[in-house]
């Protein structure tokens, strides 16, 4: 049997979303399933080869990103197969499946680690925005508020990886601390 024929097909369920809806649900909880797993694995490739000033923290720190995405890997497959869809969680499936670009193999500085694993969460937290917004749409507010709690700790977790790399300079004037910012912030549109 195709990949696509699986994909579409969903089994016998008495959940009431209509069929329609859950196949595109399903289809997307799949590549949520092949993201999150993706990612799982690159911070524990972050995990086991780290090294620098910070490795006792990062290493600490990518461990427990690597566990959090575990739970949630959990949670997304369950809920393929409660609307009746079949998940696809293997390594391979992931591989062939995930938005996130490859993990560099040749990286070891810790601050090296930390950039690509925020540029990836950032990207899987943009996916995620837009699959609650997908999810709503299709009337399946029951997985929407699951990406909405995946959401959450996942720029959470961006939040603790920026701060690693964020600059501020203090500099004395006239006694006064002040900040340089190395980004500027738009100003919010009215």
């Amino acid at each position: 049997m195709s990949d696509n024929t699986i994909t579409s097909r969903l089994y016998p369920t008495r959940i009431d979303i209509p069929a329609e809806a859950r196949v595109q649900i399903v289809v997307l909880l799949n590549q949520s399933l092949a993201a999150t797993s993706d990612l799982k694995t690159q911070a524990k490739q972050a995990h086991w080869n780290v090294k620098g000033t910070d490795f006792y923290q990062l290493h600490l720190l990518f461990d427990e990103l690597a566990g959090e995405l575990e739970e949630y890997i959990d949670l997304i497959a369950e809920r393929v197969t409660a609307l009746g869809g079949y998940a696809f969680g293997t390594v391979r499936a992931a591989a062939s499946n995930s938005i996130l670009p490859e993990y560099p193999l040749d990286i070891l500085d810790g601050k090296d680690h930390v950039t690509a694993l925020a540029d990836r969460y950032a990207s899987y937290g943009k996916h995620l925005r837009e699959a609650i917004d997908k999810t709503d749409e299709l009337g399946d507010l029951d997985t929407a508020d699951l990406y909405t709690e995946i959401s959450r700790t996942i720029d959470k977790r961006l939040w603790f990886l920026e701060a690693h790399l964020q600059v501020a300079e203090i500099k004395a004037e006239n006694g006064k601390a002040g900040i340089t910012q190395t980004q500027k912030i738009p100003a919010s549109v009215n």
